[in-house]
């Protein structure tokens, strides 16, 4: 009976990109607001829709962490914060209040509408085109910034097991929200210690 037996087929692995395609793809993303979400999808190792669902407040520039609320499995966990990915959502936080589309407990990465956050088509569509003027012909999608991230760490020799464990952080070991005068004001002295830095970049 085994000739009756289902053979799924093999499933092929996401492209990666290279730290340079990285960086190129970063700095070829349609304006400030993209930039900076994309560099969270890569930086933090975030999902899409992780992405685009985090407020203000998830942003707690004292402890260097990103909340991330009813994330996969409707689970709230924490990830980690690089100064370089700081001062950049910085960046993004002065010109989105000068723009008036940023609320002080609002969406981070509001949508047409600065009331609704930005959806996950336009963050997938904002990587392609950034993708396309970066000469990059790759397939890339918003989740290949994310396995480019834990890639990336695997090529530092960042324990495996510590790759793993990242985005499954507790959230009472790191509790505590942010409110957004954190975001505009803390010291840059701290470090994060396990992920690569994103590229930095630039209005």
């Amino acid at each position: 009976m085994g000739f009756l037996q289902h053979e799924e087929p093999p499933r092929k692995l996401p492209d990666v990109l290279s730290v340079d395609e990285v960086a190129r793809l970063l700095e070829a993303a349609p304006g400030i607001k993209y930039r900076a979400a994309l560099v969270v999808a890569y930086g933090a190792g975030l999902r899409v829709s992780e992405v685009a669902h985090l407020k203000a407040d998830d942003i707690d520039s004292k402890r260097m962490l990103i909340r991330i609320e009813e994330g996969k499995g409707r689970k709230d966990r924490n990830a980690m914060l690089s100064p370089q990915l700081l001062e950049l959502l910085r960046l993004w936080w002065r010109e989105g209040k000068r723009r008036s589309v940023l609320l002080p407990h609002g969406w981070l990465f509001p949508g047409r509408s600065y009331t609704d956050p930005i959806s996950t088509r336009q963050l997938h569509r904002a990587v392609c085109e950034a993708a396309e003027a970066a000469g990059i012909r790759k397939r890339v999608s918003p989740h290949t910034l994310r396995h480019s991230f834990a890639t990336h760490l695997l090529e530092q020799d960042v324990d495996i097991r510590v790759i793993q464990s990242l985005p499954r952080r507790r959230p009472g070991c790191c509790s505590g929200t942010a409110s957004s005068r954190r975001l505009r004001s803390t010291p840059r002295s701290r470090r994060a210690r396990s992920a690569p830095s994103p590229a930095r970049s630039t209005n």
